[in-house]
C-alpha cells in the first residue's frame, strides 16, 4: 500500500478504540504502580470519543478529521495524558491539512509533528521516562528514507517503539507522580511509553493487513 485514504483513517480510529478498551485494565494496573491509576480509563474515553467522531465525519480532508478528532479527545478526558494525546492529534492533523490521501512522507511528517507537539505541551524530552521514549524512535524510523513502503516503514516504527518502552525500565522518571519516586522509578516500565507503542502498533498492524 502506498497511500492511506480517509476510510483507512476511520478504520484506524476504530482499531485505536478497540485497543484502548482491550488494554484498559492493563494500563490501569501499570499506571497504579507509581501513578494515579487512571491511564486506562483516560485512553478508553478519548479513543471511544475519537472513534465516534471519525465515523460521523463527512468531509474528505484527512488532516481536518485528525485535528477535530483531537479536539473531541481533549473534551472527553481533560487529564494530563488526555490533553497530551489530543495535542498530538491536533498538531499532526494540522500538518496534514487539505490532504485527501496520505503517503509515507506524510505519515513521517504526521508522527514527527505529533511527537514534537506532545514534547512542547508536556515540556518534556526523550530520556525522561515518558511517552516520548516510544514515540520519538517510531517517528525517527518513519523518517528513514530507505523505506520502500508504508508497511516496511511501520514494521520498523513498531519495533523502535517497543524498544523505546524497554529502554524506560532503565530511566528515572522526571514528570508526574512517578517523579517523586526518583531512583525507585528505575526498572519500572513507563505507562505513557507503553501507550505510545500500542498506538504505533495499531497503525502498523492495520497497514500490514491491508498489504496482504
Amino acid at each position: 500500500m502506498s497511500l492511506l485514504q480517509l476510510d483507512d483513517f476511520k478504520a484506524i480510529f476504530t482499531k485505536l478504540n478497540e485497543m484502548a478498551q482491550a488494554n484498559r485494565d492493563y494500563l490501569i494496573e501499570l499506571d497504579s504502580v507509581m501513578g494515579d491509576g487512571d491511564l486506562g480509563l483516560t485512553m478508553a474515553a478519548i479513543f471511544k470519543a475519537g472513534d465516534e467522531f471519525a465515523q460521523s465525519y463527512t468531509d474528505d480532508d484527512i488532516g481536518s478529521m485528525l485535528m477535530k478528532g483531537g479536539m473531541v479527545m481533549a473534551k472527553a478526558a481533560p487529564s494530563t495524558m488526555g490533553t497530551l494525546m489530543a495535542t498530538g492529534f491536533m498538531r499532526g492533523g494540522k500538518a496534514l491539512r487539505d490532504k485527501t490521501e496520505v503517503s509515507l512522507n506524510d505519515m513521517a511528517l504526521f508522527w514527527r509533528t505529533f511527537t514534537d507537539g506532545i514534547a512542547e505541551r508536556g515540556k518534556s524530552k526523550v530520556g525522561e521516562k515518558t511517552i516520548l521514549d516510544s514515540l520519538d524512535p517510531a517517528a525517527t524510523a518513519l523518517e528513514n528514507n530507505s523505506h520502500t513502503s508504508l508497511k516496511e516503514a511501520f514494521i520498523e516504527a513498531k519495533e523502535a517503539a517497543n524498544k523505546g518502552v524497554e529502554a524506560t525500565k532503565d530511566m528515572v522518571a522526571q514528570h508526574g507522580r512517578a517523579a517523586y519516586y526518583q531512583e525507585k522509578s528505575r526498572t519500572v516500565q513507563d505507562p505513557g511509553a507503553t501507550v505510545g507503542a500500542l498506538i504505533v502498533a495499531v497503525f502498523a498492524d492495520y497497514i500490514a493487513k491491508m498489504d496482504n
